[in-house]
């Protein structure tokens, strides 16, 4: 099951837990007030499952790929590592499916304060279009992802400050009538 938790001011190494003293948990119902959709998947058998790919029809994911991040496997790893670091957002949801190992993904909650979310083998996370947001890696230094897509996909990362993009004031106007 996956894990979330408020993160510390720490400059430390990223790949560190970062919880704060005493821990400061987030439940999923949690996440899902931010728009963040986690689901728990056999990837032992992400080739075959029937749940993934119902989820695939359901939400109309017609694109996928997986990346492996790793310093062996991935060409520019310190390079990408970094730009997969900075906060950002994007213009479309941004799916993730663990096939193997396991990282961080990092979002801000309503107050702008950051949550990260363990991800390992078997999560898939679905962070909703204009959530700032960033990825690392943990201190295994590997994690195998499958990415979806609805339609073509759009790699570009909006760096914060990012408020005037019309994704970002669709995802505020979500969290305001969340709050209500």
């Amino acid at each position: 099951m996956v894990e979330a938790w408020y993160m510390d001011e720490s400059a430390e190494d990223q790949r560190a837990p970062h919880r704060l003293w005493p821990n400061r948990a987030v439940s999923l119902e949690e996440l899902r007030r931010l728009g963040v959709v986690y689901r728990k998947l056999d990837a032992d058998n992400y080739e075959t499952d029937p749940c993934l790919k119902e989820i695939r029809r359901a939400e109309n994911y017609s694109w996928m790929d997986i990346i492996t991040i790793h310093k062996d496997k991935l060409p520019n790893y310190e390079e990408k590592i970094k730009t997969f670091y900075e906060e950002h957002l994007h213009l479309d949801d941004e799916i993730r499916y663990i096939l193997d190992g396991s990282g961080y993904f990092d979002v801000r909650d309503k107050d702008d304060k950051w949550i990260r979310i363990s991800m390992e083998k078997g999560d898939m996370i679905t962070l909703p279009a204009g959530i700032y947001h960033r990825f690392t890696l943990d201190e295994s230094n590997y994690i195998k992802a499958m990415r979806l897509f609805v339609g073509e996909p759009v790699w570009t990362p909006y760096n914060r400050p990012a408020d005037d993009l019309p994704a970002r004031k669709q995802y505020m106007k979500f969290l305001a009538e969340e709050a209500q």
